[in-house]
């Protein structure tokens, strides 16, 4: 199959200014870049004052579980995501033992979704990545280990410490897991049970994933009141165990931490001098989305959901977990003070019931309930069983603007895809070229294009994608820059972007012209 596309405007990937030209696909990869090409070809694509560029690789996404449910993945591919990163936060799909998936579910519910509808019986990544393989994928698709997985395999879901014989089996998991197609490690140390270890398990673990020149994606413990102490955390993590460090969705949260943002900064380039390899993803909001749960104190979920169940019934319980939340705890990061109980919005539920509370603040649940805020929230996290996904607001938009323009940035969706999610979920790479390269000048276009592209390849070690360059796999976008933008309404956030025109993943065109086919076009991209 040869497909040819003409008269575009092509931006490569590689920051090189943008040139009129001509593509050539034959099969899955790109076979030929030029100013102009005359040869016969299957299909003939006209881009004429359009941009031919490289297919955008999402770096943070949440599609673990949607991606067996539903392979064809539309909301990701509609804004022009090719590739994406699964495995986030140190807690998803694999591993995972079968004495752990009950609890499992449950905890995993509030991020990644829940279903029936798939065999959980799979237990290791390699079988996790042979089920998308034996489903197909409508994009491609590629993992990082959980370090909540891992330690869960290694010695369950208790609070505490691990051994040294528990963190050498942490490390022998994680080793197994990079050979079966990992490409690196994740954590989430605001997440259960990621937030129980001490920073020399992790030093221990990103050790192996150096050996494999993997890369360690963390969700830190603090992005907020302790950020300047989380980052110097994942600092030495990386100073002693050589391993390349990426920040999840970076940003400083909270009016009271914003006086932080220097420090931040030059914690960053602290790293760079002192040999460390950093990058960090970022989307374009000023609002971030993740499972209801976290604005409870990390004890209170000490063991798994089914424990935290047991708590949230205990008035004694209740009224300490209040307590922590009204003062706080050392290093914890404390949702409801640094956002609000109005400013912290329910996204999804799993019970029909309660459907009512999607859209609504947690102040506005304590009203319809006639109860206090917090009780109406505990008793929706018991009802849920957990598995409630929320939307919080934290910052600025000038804020947004300066760490996008850092080097270090690529961008990202980080879309929880249940209920009515965040808009970033549908909008985040369009946003990007609509408003802060078209309208505000934030970014030149060819930058804007390498940070959804090669930039993120290149943190991630994905080869031969990321570019538009001759023998790399044909994974392309083809955009009206006049007319596109991504949705910024989190109200009616269920929708596509506009000016996303056509998406060719490895050599199959998925959209043209804006219309949709359910192709399987993707791959599973193993280490």
């Amino acid at each position: 199959m040869r497909t040819l596309i003409k008269h575009g405007l092509i931006v490569d990937g590689n920051k090189t200014k943008a040139f009129k030209g001509d593509l050539l696909i034959e099969d899955d990869k790109i076979a030929k870049i030029s100013p102009e090409i005359n040869e016969d070809a299957d299909k003939i694509i006209d881009a004429k004052d359009r941009v031919v560029c490289p297919g955008f690789i999402d770096t943070h996404s949440h599609s673990d579980l949607v991606i067996l449910v539903n392979p064809y993945n539309e909301v990701k591919i509609r804004q022009g995501i090719t590739t994406e990163v699964l495995g986030q936060d140190g807690i998803s799909m694999a591993p995972l033992p079968k004495e752990y998936i009950s609890p499992w579910r449950k905890n995993l519910a509030g991020l990644d979704g829940e279903s029936d509808e798939i065999n959980w019986e799979y237990e290791t990544t390699n079988n996790y990545l042979s089920m998308m393989e034996d489903n197909g994928v409508g994009l491609n698709e590629t993992y990082l280990v959980p370090h909540g997985n891992i330690r869960m395999e290694a010695m369950g879901l208790e609070d505490r410490p691990a051994t040294k014989e528990e963190i050498q089996k942490m490390c022998e998991i994680t080793e197994r897991e990079l050979k079966s197609g990992a490409i690196g490690l994740s954590t989430g140390l605001i997440y259960i049970p990621c937030a129980y270890s001490l920073t020399e398990e992790i030093i221990e673990m990103c050790k192996v994933v150096a050996k494999y020149d993997g890369v360690f994606v963390v969700h830190q413990r603090s992005e907020a009141d302790t950020i300047l102490d989380s980052m110097e955390e994942i600092i030495e993590i990386g100073k002693k165990s050589g391993v390349k460090v990426h920040f999840s969705h970076f940003k400083v949260c909270g009016k009271q931490n914003w006086k932080y943002i220097p420090q931040v900064i030059e914690l960053l380039e602290k790293a760079k001098s002192e040999g460390i390899r950093v990058s960090f993803d970022q989307y374009p909001y000023a609002a971030g989305s993740t499972m209801l749960g976290v604005i409870l104190p990390p004890w209170a979920h000490s063991g798994g959901t089914d424990k935290l169940l047991e708590r949230l019934r205990d008035k004694e319980q209740r009224q300490k977990m209040k307590d922590d939340i009204a003062n706080g705890i050392d290093g914890w990061d404390n949702f409801v003070q640094f956002a609000g109980i109005d400013q912290i919005f329910v996204t999804s539920v799993k019970n029909k019931k309660n459907e009512f509370a999607i859209g609504k603040s947690l102040l506005e649940l304590g009203q319809i309930r006639g109860i206090d805020p917090l009780d109406a929230t505990f008793d929706l996290l018991l009802e849920e069983e957990n598995a409630v996904g929320m939307v919080d607001f934290y910052g600025l938009e000038e804020h947004i603007i300066g760490f996008m323009k850092r080097e270090e940035q690529n961008v990202c969706t980080d879309g929880l895809l249940a209920g009515k999610p965040h808009p970033r979920a549908y909008g985040s790479f369009p946003k990007i070229l609509g408003r802060y390269v078209r309208d505000l000048g934030v970014l030149e276009l060819e930058e804007a294009v390498s940070k959804m592209t090669k930039k993120a390849a290149t943190s991630f070690n994905i080869k031969n994608r990321g570019e538009l360059k001759e023998g790399y796999y044909a994974d392309i976008v083809i955009f009206d820059k006049d007319t596109v933008s991504g949705c910024d309404d989190f109200i009616n956030s269920m929708q596509y972007p506009t000016g996303i025109d056509y998406v060719i993943i490895n050599g199959n065109c998925v959209i043209e012209e804006g219309k949709y086919s359910h192709i399987k076009a993707g791959k599973v991209l193993r280490g």
